[in-house]
């Protein structure tokens, strides 16, 4: 494990896997280097070819987090990242991390390629949308100190968790990792904006994206994943659209490594 410092000084936790072409992996709500499995076996499949980098967002994990909050100083980090890797690199985004990811390219960062994993849109009807304080119910049930009820409402409210899952989920060891982020949850609110609203995607916002760019979603996810998915992969002008057959939103390394690596090796840049 490594640290390297953002813009605002802030230590981003990172690892650094392998040889080559370098791509960073940007995680999404509740995900951090020593919690994600998916992710560890996914750096074990593209390390043979790749440089692959995981870290910890800020507030997670041994990452520090300096306040206030904004969406531009994750964007920072990302680009504290790429400097260390040389300058340029590929990403990875999975959920709201592929919002994130997404946001970093239209930064003007040198993103040769940018694969993204079923980021959370709710562009229809398909599922209800977000309510419209979300992320200030979330920061004033942190700032009273009612983490418990933070998880939940997240979970219920943006993951989808039916409410009579949810206390079977707090007897499980996970439920206390969902609590030790509770204070980051706002973080993702914020970085999905109003993309959870059941409108069209904003047209705008991302309209400097124009590298080659991968959409993927899985086959078994929920329907909103499929036209959330469609709608970026409509709205981007260099965008391939790729579906996983028998995938949900918790995908398997060995489903997704292929596709990625096939999809990044293409142009991925040499670290210099």
């Amino acid at each position: 494990m490594t640290k390297v410092r953002s813009s605002d000084g802030t230590a981003i936790a990172f690892d650094h896997v392998g040889d080559g072409p370098p791509i960073i992996i940007v995680g999404g709500a509740t995900d951090y280097r020593a919690i994600n499995p998916t992710a560890r076996e996914l750096v074990a499949l593209l390390a043979p070819r790749f440089a692959v980098i995981t870290y910890d967002r800020r507030g997670r994990g041994e990452s520090g987090d300096t306040p206030p909050y904004a969406v531009e100083r994750e964007v920072e980090d990302v680009a504290s990242l790429i400097a260390e890797a040389g300058g340029s690199a590929c990403l990875l985004g999975f959920s709201s991390g592929a919002v994130l990811a997404l946001d970093a390219a239209a930064s003007g960062l040198d993103v040769p390629r940018l694969a993204v994993y079923e980021p959370p849109f709710v562009v229809d009807g398909s599922r209800p949308p977000l309510p419209d304080d979300y992320v200030e119910q979330l920061d004033r049930l942190v700032s009273e100190g009612r983490r418990d009820e933070a998880a939940e409402y997240f979970l219920t409210q943006a993951a989808g968790v039916p409410a009579e899952f949810v206390a079977p989920m707090r007897d499980d060891p996970s439920w206390s990792v969902i609590e030790g982020v509770a204070h980051t949850l706002a973080y993702d609110g914020r970085i999905m904006g109003d993309t959870m609203s059941g409108k069209p995607l904003p047209a705008r916002r991302w309209g400097s994206v124009t590298m080659p760019t991968l959409v993927i979603d899985g086959g078994a996810s929920d329907a909103f994943m499929h036209s959330g998915a469609d709608a970026l992969a409509e709205l981007l002008p260099n965008a391939e659209r790729r579906t996983l057959p028998g995938q949900t939103h918790a995908v398997a390394a060995e489903a997704l490594a292929p596709v990625v690596q096939e999809f990044l090796a293409v142009s991925a840049v040499a670290p210099r």
